[in-house]
């Protein structure tokens, strides 16, 4: 079973849209700890500000039962903001916790002038590492990405993909069951599309 987790999340309708598209089968839309059993893939979507989105995820109680998925080795993907929440904390109007799954934090574009922030269009991703979430995709593949803060993982090994604006930030992470994207898979074309297919074929 695919768990798409329903917190609120703005992205939720257009992710469900090309996982429909790609034909995604035995599909739950998750709000509580309880709905969650069963699950053999999650995807944590997310748009919005860091804080008000966990303090929803605590409020479902599905903390404890995201942070159980991925310990017993379930395929875990988080969008962009489902991505932040892999981390520690963010500083994003004030300091809040994240889910402590990867070291590391999340922090705001400074210090880029001319650029504009938020990061908004698409962009070249660059890969750091073969992956199966990967898998697939051209050497110039773009993606579509809408964020005005970034994860900074402490453990460099977890980036998988980067991304240039001003500098090279990561664009996308793995650390063994744990895959996370900061560009938008269900805004991004072809790419994205192959990168949701690639997810739902892991062997579960």
């Amino acid at each position: 079973m695919l768990a798409v987790i329903d917190y609120g999340a703005g992205n939720l309708r257009s992710v469900l849209h090309a996982l429909g598209h790609l034909g995604a089968e035995n599909l739950r839309l998750v709000r509580t700890p309880h709905e969650m059993k069963g699950a053999t893939k999650v995807i944590l979507p997310g748009v919005g500000a860091f804080g008000a989105g966990m303090q929803q995820l605590h409020a479902q109680d599905l903390v404890g039962a995201l942070r159980d998925a991925v310990h017993i080795g379930i395929p875990f993907l988080g969008i962009c903001l489902g991505m932040q929440f892999l981390f520690e904390y963010s500083d994003e109007m004030g300091q809040h916790e994240g889910l402590g799954l990867l070291k590391g934090h999340v922090t705001r574009f400074t210090g880029i002038e001319p650029l504009k922030v938020p990061h908004m269009g698409w962009n070249q991703l660059v890969t750091t590492r073969p992956s199966p979430l990967l898998a697939g995709l051209p050497d110039d593949a773009y993606a579509y990405f809408v964020h005005s803060y970034y994860c900074v993982p402490s453990q460099p090994e977890d980036v998988l993909v980067t991304c240039d604006y001003g500098f090279p930030f990561t664009a996308g992470v793995q650390r063994d069951n744990i895959y996370g994207v900061q560009f938008h898979p269900e805004k991004s074309q072809r790419t994205g599309l192959q990168i949701l297919k690639n997810f739902l074929e892991m062997p579960e």
